[in-house]
Formats: C-alpha cells, sequence, structure tokens
C-alpha cells in the first residue's frame, strides 16, 4: 500500500510537458531547448569578454567578465577556504551562471509566444527535475572533495562527536541536496506563476514592478544556491 501511493507521487508534475522520446526514455523537451538557449547564451558572452584580453580592460564585455570571475573567486574563497577554494571555482561558477541564466530567462523572455505541442517554453529552474539534477551534482561534488582530502576517514565524521549521531549525520547529507532542489524550484515555480495570474488580473499596472522583484529573487536564488553548495564543499574539506 505505502509503495503504491509513493509511485503515485513520482508521477506528479507541475503544468504539461513536451515530450521527447529516445528508445524507452522521456525527456521534457521544452526544458532541453531552453538550458540549451542558456548555455549557448552564457558561451557567446564569455567568448565576447574573453577574445581580445587586454592587461588593461578596455572593453565593456572584458569588464563585465573579469567583475563576475573576481565575484565568483571571493564567493569561493570565502566559504571553501584560501588552500582549496581555484579548484572548485569552475564548478561554483558554472552552477551559479547557469541558474542565474535559467531564472532570468523565464523572467526576462516571453516563451509563451513560442507555441509548443500540448506545452510552453519557461525557466529550467521551474521544473523540479533540473533542480533535482543540480542539487545532486552538488552532493556527488562534496562528497568527492571529502574523499579526495581525506580519504576514507572522511566517512568518520558520520560517527563524531558520538556514534549516537550517526542517524542524524546521515540524514543530514540526504537532507542538503532536497533543501537545495526544493528551494530552488519553489522560489522561481511561484514566481512566474504570481506573474502569470496577476497578468490576467491586472494588466500593464502590477505585473511589471512584480518582474522587476522577480529579477532581484532570480539572482538572489542564484547567489544562494552557490553559496550553499561552496558551503557544502568547504565543510566536506575542513570538516567543520
Amino acid at each position: 500500500m505505502i509503495l503504491e501511493k509513493v509511485s503515485q507521487l513520482a508521477v506528479i508534475e507541475v503544468g504539461e510537458h513536451f515530450y521527447w522520446k529516445i528508445g524507452n526514455f522521456q525527456f521534457h523537451g521544452q526544458v532541453l531547448l531552453v538550458s540549451w538557449f542558456v548555455i549557448g547564451l552564457i558561451v557567446f558572452l564569455m567568448f565576447l569578454g574573453t577574445r581580445n584580453l587586454q592587461p588593461i580592460p578596455e572593453t565593456t564585455s572584458q569588464n563585465l567578465v573579469e567583475y563576475i570571475l573576481d565575484y565568483i573567486r571571493d564567493l569561493a574563497k570565502s566559504q571553501i577556504g584560501e588552500e582549496n577554494y581555484k579548484n572548485w571555482i569552475p564548478f561554483v561558477g558554472t552552477l551559479m551562471l547557469f541558474i542565474f541564466g535559467c531564472n532570468w530567462s523565464g523572467a526576462l523572455v516571453p516563451w509563451r509566444i513560442i507555441e509548443l505541442p500540448a506545452s510552453e517554453l519557461a525557466a529550467p529552474t521551474n521544473d523540479i527535475n533540473t533542480t533535482v539534477a543540480l542539487a545532486l551534482l552538488t552532493s556527488i561534488a562534496y562528497f568527492y572533495a571529502g574523499l579526495r582530502k581525506k580519504g576514507l576517514s572522511y566517512f568518520k565524521k558520520y560517527v563524531e562527536p558520538t556514534p549516537i549521531l550517526l542517524p542524524i549525520n546521515i540524514l543530514e547529507d540526504f537532507t542538503k541536496p532536497l533543501s537545495l532542489s526544493f528551494r530552488l524550484f519553489g522560489n522561481i515555480l511561484a514566481d512566474e506563476l504570481i506573474v502569470s495570474v496577476l497578468l490576467i488580473l491586472l494588466p500593464l499596472i502590477v505585473p511589471v514592478p512584480m518582474m522587476l522583484l522577480g529579477l532581484f529573487t532570480s539572482a538572489i536564488q542564484a547567489l544562494v544556491f552557490a553559496t550553499l553548495a561552496s558551503a557544502y564543499i568547504g565543510e566536506s574539506i575542513e570538516g567543520h
């Protein structure tokens, strides 16, 4: 009976989806399309900012790229530690830029004008599959960081300071990806739903300031996710 209820929860969906079928697998096509758009846009902007690097930046694009990289470096350094942060800058930076791009793509781009069969394009981060995947990548990253630094002795943390805390310490590692994924998913989905409802009820009056607020909260969510991912990796390495 319990297994039957769990299996029913596994097929719950928010909205309708445009599926791609590859063999026996189904993929949310609209999520992949917007994700590829965001990735392509990030790569293009980074190319513009780094194609003609100067010791003293002379272009707006190089200034912007250097500011972003400096910010990500400082974030990783403050959360992971000065000794180990450099190896994790690419991971933390990729997470932050991808989430930021996905969040803003849902807030700025009028995807609804592009018609898809039984679906519509939207921010990839309002799909629980995307946020869970990002959270699982973060989990793999901090387990890898801890094992690489300490070897098998990394698992001693589960019985410290007393073996009585073993179940709680294990549960903590399971709740980290859950909290990361549901926090991001819930905030982005709620923001898009609120704006959509206000567009129907009060067009051209309330939605504009709400959209501006949505841009702000979307940026904050990207920062929160990247900060927590860095903090988890730093905790895994330092053991505090």
